[in-house]
């Protein structure tokens, strides 16, 4: 893997041509470079400000409970984001982050996964992606315009409950404010949801509700179809006692308690940058 300043450049100038191109989705590269076609796509779409273990958790869990080497992880940045500024990682150095963290998640399941991953051919390929669509249903319509995913059957996009909850929110959907808009989404592609139980989110029951209440025809008046909840898998997110594991939190650590950066980052970035914290200063 080439070193970070040369890794920073590279993606500096291909930031660059994306952002004068007329192109609303692309792929930077790919861990390993030549991988075969998929079939499926898993999306992670995230700030990535820094990669956690909760990112590794959310892909992981997912690309080991459907193993298919035809399967694919995408994980992927929005260049114009609808509710976050770009700061305080650059969008560059977010890359760099990127494929550490992909590097980084092949190794794991490499290491962890049952016997349905035999070798490194068995493990999925990453692409490293950028777009500039904020919304989530126009990312998802521009990763199936794209070329190199025109037989691509199904994306699995990997959420967090708070994800979720803003997926259906209809602000999003100007000028009818409906979730009309969400049809094209469900009709060929599914959500795999993390739940987080919280006092900002809610009980685990709270959150089933809410997919059990879209089942029942609750949002039908927002134009939601019933329909659509079996579309919306949820999935245990941390165990209950175990430390809550956030970007956030991985930045915070950075100013007075960089120890804890041991359980809350994925293990390149501690091979190759906590002794110095060169990579994660970016952040401060």
């Amino acid at each position: 893997m080439a070193s970070f300043p040369a890794l920073r450049a590279q993606y500096s100038s291909l930031l660059k041509q994306f952002a004068s191109s007329s192109k609303d989705f692309a792929v930077l590269s790919s861990v390993p470079e030549r991988s075969p076609p998929a079939k499926t796509l898993f999306v992670l779409d995230s700030s990535f400000n820094p990669p956690t273990r909760a990112h590794l958790r959310i892909a992981s869990s997912a690309l080991q409970e459907h193993i298919d080497p035809r399967s694919r992880l995408l994980l992927l940045l929005a260049t114009q984001n609808a509710d976050k500024p770009s700061k305080p990682a650059s969008f560059e150095d977010r890359l760099v982050m990127m494929e550490l963290f992909a590097h980084d998640l092949r190794s794991h399941l490499a290491t962890s996964s049952p016997k349905g991953l035999n070798s490194k051919d068995d493990i999925p390929a990453i692409d490293i992606c950028v777009t500039k669509k904020p919304y989530f249903v126009d990312k998802a319509t521009a990763i199936e315009a794209y070329d190199c995913y025109s037989d691509v059957l199904e994306q699995i996009h990997l959420t967090g409950y708070d994800t979720l909850i803003r997926i259906f929110n209809t602000k999003y959907y100007p000028p009818e404010h409906t979730l009309q808009p969400l049809a094209s989404l469900f009709s060929k592609h599914r959500l795999r949801v993390t739940m987080r139980p919280s006092d900002e989110w809610g009980s685990r029951e709270d959150q089933e509700e809410f997919v059990r209440s879209l089942a029942r025809g609750d949002r039908e008046a927002e134009g939601g179809l019933r329909e659509w909840a079996q579309k919306i898998q949820l999935v245990e997110g941390r165990k209950p006692g175990d430390p809550s594991v956030s970007s956030t939190r991985a930045r915070d650590a950075i100013h007075g308690a960089v120890e804890d950066l041991e359980w809350l980052v994925p293990e390149k970035f501690k091979d190759l940058h906590l002794t110095k914290l060169e990579l994660l200063f970016m952040l401060l």
